[in-house]
């Protein structure tokens, strides 16, 4: 599309040092200013990061206009709402956002009757259940990706733990109900010009309850920097391991824990672990009865650059997660050259293919910690074939950049502008 278009952008969570949702919503934007002029509506609390990079490359955000929207009852994701958020007040949470996102919709308005958007998406956060009121204007609506439609499968509960299991079991119950009930996606559904889906999955769910179609985009893509070169292991090095998350039932760690308590003894491995969280405590004292301690090194959070590096020197990335849309760690390692283990669901069962990583069946706790182990020996002793899927890694990654995304969007704006012309030149 060679017409630069006037495009408002809903992004809650937009940052362009943090990964997550953050980094899903500044990587989105970035890649829209390329080909047109947005207007970015966001939290606050980005405003001193957003400033920061676009002082370091101003002609590269010279089309970007960002509107930073105070968060109600001075909410900040540190300290306190972090607790909150991971605790039974976490509605409180919802109902703040609810009321940014009503302040979104009358700046949004504002700002409309000023330029004539030719285009409004809803991009962060990318959960179906609030999309927000800016596609209540009159102009054309986009809303995507979007996530939070698949409940996690009855069968993976146990996986998570006692804790897990009931809170997720909780979430399969309420995310049922407000499909069938929540008036607000129902009328955004039906509103949007074009919807699209971060995962098949997704896009199945989306069919099923609302009966639209919508496109599939990863929601996740790679870093600026990918790396030209694997790295190879050396016949005396030990097997190196990346795991990355934050330390809830839902990302399920002891799987990994376990996997490697049925490895051969003679496995010569270390397992980096990245990110922290309620959980970190019980996990460790769970890694020191399986005998696990000497071989695994807790890093808690640190700066991207310095993650990077961790993952970039292992051999081979491990992802658990049973509830997930892609997951920005999986396309982090692959731009690192770096093949990836992951549940076969998911995100990820769209994103890992036997060129680039290893699916694991996701059956029981047993049969997926004793599959997990064999892959993971397997890998160990096959130097030549895990080289060749970390090549394999850095192939992939292509299919997931930017420039790509951009192209599908561009295609979808460029449908919805063809057909609104032809409609207002009553063709």
């Amino acid at each position: 599309m060679k017409k630069r278009l006037k495009v408002m952008v809903s992004a809650y969570a937009c940052n362009p040092y943090r990964g997550s949702e953050e980094g899903v919503g500044w990587g989105w934007v970035t890649m829209l200013a390329g080909h047109h002029e947005l207007w970015v509506l966001t939290a606050s609390f980005h405003r001193e990061d957003i400033e920061q990079a676009v002082a370091a490359d101003p002609e590269r955000y010279r089309k970007m206009h960002f509107h930073y929207i105070p968060h109600p009852w001075r909410y900040i994701p540190k300290g306190l709402w972090v607790k909150i958020g991971n605790s039974l007040f976490k509605p409180l949470i919802h109902i703040a956002y609810c009321l940014w996102l009503r302040d979104a919709g009358r700046l949004g308005t504002a700002l409309h009757n000023r330029f004539g958007f030719d285009l409004i998406h809803q991009i962060t956060y990318v959960g179906f259940r609030f999309p927000g009121h800016l596609w209540k204007l009159d102009a054309p609506f986009v809303w995507g990706p979007i996530g939070g439609l698949v409940n996690v499968p009855w069968r993976l509960l146990p996986v998570m733990g006692s804790r897990g299991a009931l809170e997720y079991g909780l979430r399969n119950i309420v995310n049922t109900v407000q499909k069938k009930l929540l008036p607000g996606p129902k009328h955004a559904f039906g509103r949007a010009k074009a919807v699209i889906a971060a995962t098949s999955g997704i896009r199945s769910e989306i069919m099923r309850w609302y009966g639209r179609e919508s496109k599939v985009i990863c929601e996740v893509g790679p870093p600026r920097k990918t790396v030209s070169a694997i790295v190879k292991r050396n016949v005396e090095e030990p097997f190196v391991i990346a795991w990355s998350g934050e330390h809830l039932p839902g990302k399920a760690l002891p799987l990994l824990l376990g996997a490697m308590a049925r490895i051969d003894e003679s496995m010569n491995w270390r397992l980096e672990i990245l990110g922290k969280g309620p959980l970190t405590g019980i996990w460790r004292q769970q890694a020191e009865s399986y005998g696990l301690n000497e071989y695994c090194r807790w890093h808690g959070w640190v700066k991207r650059d310095t993650a990077f590096q961790i993952v970039r020197n292992a051999h081979v990335f491990v992802i658990t997660s049973m509830k997930d849309l892609t997951s920005t760690v999986l396309v982090e390692a692959f731009a690192q050259g770096v093949p990836v283990i992951c549940p076969d669901h998911c995100g990820f069962a769209d994103v890992v293919t036997s060129d680039c990583g290893i699916r694991i069946p996701v059956k029981d706790r047993h049969s997926f910690e004793r599959d997990l182990a064999t892959a993971l020996e397997h890998l160990d002793a096959d130097e030549i074939w895990r080289r060749n899927l970390a090549e394999g890694a850095l192939n992939r990654i292509k299919d997931f950049a930017w420039d790509s995304k951009a192209e599908q969007l561009n295609a979808i704006y460029r449908d919805i502008v063809t057909c609104n012309t032809a409609k207002d030149m009553g063709l």
